[in-house]
């Protein structure tokens, strides 16, 4: 079973691996949504995969590390495309919530990516 619980946040960045004529070069910002999975078995007593409040309390700190923030200041987002920054959430988020699964980060609403934990560079 897979379970999932949305957040939202809204930070500015630029992309500074494009063209100069690019209009992500140029500093922007956005109302980032992101829903983070998590998949295991249904307990049988308590009827559920996980507590929303346990994926709530894992995601809280993080969150606060980007909202309202300039992506390109914080360590590991030099280059904070919606690719590098669902990996980033993923590394972070991974060694305290068990059985995630997948991270949806979406930028605007038609755009986004999706991640699973394949890995991969983050520049």
């Amino acid at each position: 079973m897979d379970i999932f619980k949305e957040f939202g946040f809204e930070a500015a960045h630029r992309l500074p691996n494009v063209a100069p004529e690019h209009k992500c070069f140029r500093l922007h910002g956005h109302s980032f949504r992101c829903e983070v999975h998590v998949s295991g078995p249904l307990d049988a007593q308590l009827g559920w995969v996980l507590d929303f409040a346990e994926i709530k309390a894992a995601v809280k700190p993080i969150i606060e590390q980007l909202d309202h923030r300039y992506l390109n200041e914080i360590e590991g987002l030099e280059n904070p495309t919606s690719e590098n920054l669902a990996i980033w959430i993923w590394d972070r988020l991974r060694p305290s919530l068990p059985g995630l699964s997948r991270i949806v980060l979406r930028e605007t609403c038609t755009s986004g990516c999706s991640y699973a934990g394949e890995g991969g560079p983050l520049a």
